[in-house]
């Protein structure tokens, strides 16, 4: 009986132990570390404009105005929903995730299609096969705040024209926001959308 107390003593402080080092001290050094080191990653990475906090550069938004750039197809509509919809119960909740179609799913191509039409709609200069993939694939998350170089500049004629801005400006604030690549090898260049429609924004007076 002594020696199953000392085995049943041992498991509990090993228990608490691990309790306290795992449940707390690790999680507040590391946490303590991140915001001196890293506080605006360790925040959310969060964007103000005047003060107010308008987003995030690692979460996407829906944008509908032509004078801004268009972010991926998303399951989830980037989490943007309408009175409407949320009275009729289409608003589902903040989530994310993606539909899981299968290549050969009916719906996925009806998506696509439909993404198809409305793109070259707002885009009238550009043909269907010059459209880049990353513009009609939803992302995993549904959340992805970047598209492709190639999927931002192509859309850059239309919101020109919608703006009032120039090219050449619009050029210049697309590689303003653009990412290299990681060591300059690795993966691919991406351009952060709500970043880059604050400086349109900016630069069409709509914001300080």
């Amino acid at each position: 009986m002594k020696d199953l107390f000392h085995g049943f003593k041992k498991v509990c402080l090993l228990t608490i132990s691990f309790l306290v080092i795992c449940g707390l001290i690790y999680p507040l050094v590391l946490t303590g570390i991140a915001q001196v080191i890293f506080p605006k990653q360790a925040n959310g990475s969060l964007i103000e404009v005047n003060g107010e906090v308008v987003g995030t550069e690692l979460m996407g938004q829906d944008f509908n105005e032509p004078y801004f750039l268009k972010c991926r197809p998303s399951a989830v509509n980037y989490n943007t929903y309408t009175q409407e919809e949320k009275d009729n119960g289409d608003y589902a909740g903040v989530s994310s995730g993606s539909n899981n179609y299968a290549p050969t799913n009916p719906e996925l191509a009806k998506r696509v299609e439909q993404d198809i039409q409305d793109f070259l709609a707002s885009n009238p200069t550009v043909a269907m096969d010059q459209i880049p993939t990353d513009l009609l694939t939803a992302s995993g998350s549904g959340l992805d705040p970047h598209i492709s170089v190639e999927s931002a500049k192509i859309q850059l004629a239309s919101v020109a024209e919608a703006s009032g801005l120039s090219m050449d400006t619009l050029n210049q604030i697309v590689e303003h926001n653009t990412t290299d690549k990681v060591l300059g090898i690795f993966g691919e260049k991406y351009v952060n959308v709500i970043k880059v429609n604050l400086e349109i924004a900016k630069e069409m007076g709509l914001l300080k």
